[in-house]
């Protein structure tokens, strides 16, 4: 059987969102038995030789970077430090199923920083998109709440860091691998964890938690492989879509394995915001297809 590159992509980012996933179920599950720093460092330092190996064999490992581009490279990981702290932090004590909803907003909170910070053109559509998006988080979070806490406002605060993260790389030049920028970052990242193990003590490695710390770094390097490959084909705005399937499988293994599942209110605020997300998507999707036409 023949796939298309639109097909192919499609099936790429919807395996990514799977290992993402999975990965974080993995992680959630270890959260009682094992510090947050012993399952970074551990798993940073098998996904950074994996993603080394692969950076090499496919010919994208660059070391030097233009200066532009590598403060940007260094401002990324400042994101992923962030991002990988307190998105982990909220997976810990918080359903995975919100947790996951909340990284939904990622398209609207690029968009608007797209527009705020560097100027770029946002109509009315995707300006309403965003607020109404905005309206769909507050739901989920439910401020006021018995169920809003310290770890949801860390929840919001992986937002914003991912949110940095992605606007880094967005202005990147083309010269720069995509490996060479994930490499980076996972090392930053192991560094990071390796400071923060100064003040936890380890555990243990057991029947039980190894199978787990290294399945979470098995579907992390499949997450991030994936999610590079799906660089390579299809359109964008064919293949970016499929990333919300993350949040289905986030549903699923929530209930299957913690036997979690949000209630209505929240289920709402995750719709508002997939199909705020959607449409944000399918607009730029059709406004660079535009700007191309124009060129």
């Amino acid at each position: 059987m023949t796939f298309s590159e639109n097909t192919r992509g499609a099936l790429l980012m919807m395996a990514s969102m799977a290992a993402f996933t999975f990965g974080d179920t993995c992680v959630k599950a270890l959260s009682g038995d094992m510090p947050l720093s012993q399952i970074l460092v551990i798993r940073g330092v098998l996904a950074s030789i994996a993603i080394f190996l692969l950076a090499q064999a496919m010919g994208q490992l660059r070391l030097r970077l233009p200066r532009k581009d590598l403060i940007l490279v260094l401002l990324r990981c400042f994101g992923e430090v962030g991002a990988a702290y307190f998105f982990l932090q909220a997976l810990f004590h918080l359903p995975l199923a919100n947790v996951t909803a909340l990284l939904q907003m990622l398209p609207l909170t690029v968009t608007l920083g797209g527009a705020l910070i560097f100027g770029e053109n946002v109509g009315w559509r995707r300006w309403s998109a965003i607020a109404i998006g905005f309206v769909g988080m507050l739901l989920i979070v439910q401020p006021g709440t018995d169920g809003f806490n310290l770890y949801t406002v860390y929840g919001l605060l992986a937002v914003l860091f991912v949110t940095i993260r992605d606007l880094s790389t967005r202005r990147l030049s083309p010269i720069v691998p995509s490996l060479t920028v994930t490499l980076w970052a996972s090392i930053t990242v192991l560094i990071f964890a390796l400071f923060l193990a100064l003040s936890e003590d380890w555990v243990p490695l057991t029947g039980e938690n190894l199978p787990l710390l290294l399945g979470s770094s098995l579907f992390i390097i499949g997450g991030y492989s994936f999610s590079v490959f799906v660089m390579r084909v299809g359109d964008v705005s064919f293949t970016a879509p499929f990333r919300y399937t993350g949040l289905l499988w986030a549903l699923l293994l929530g209930w299957l394995i913690f036997g979690d599942w949000p209630d209505n209110v929240t289920l709402l605020g995750g719709a508002i915001v997939v199909a705020t997300g959607l449409y944000t998507l399918f607009r730029q999707g059709k406004h660079q297809a535009e700007k191309t036409r124009r060129s």
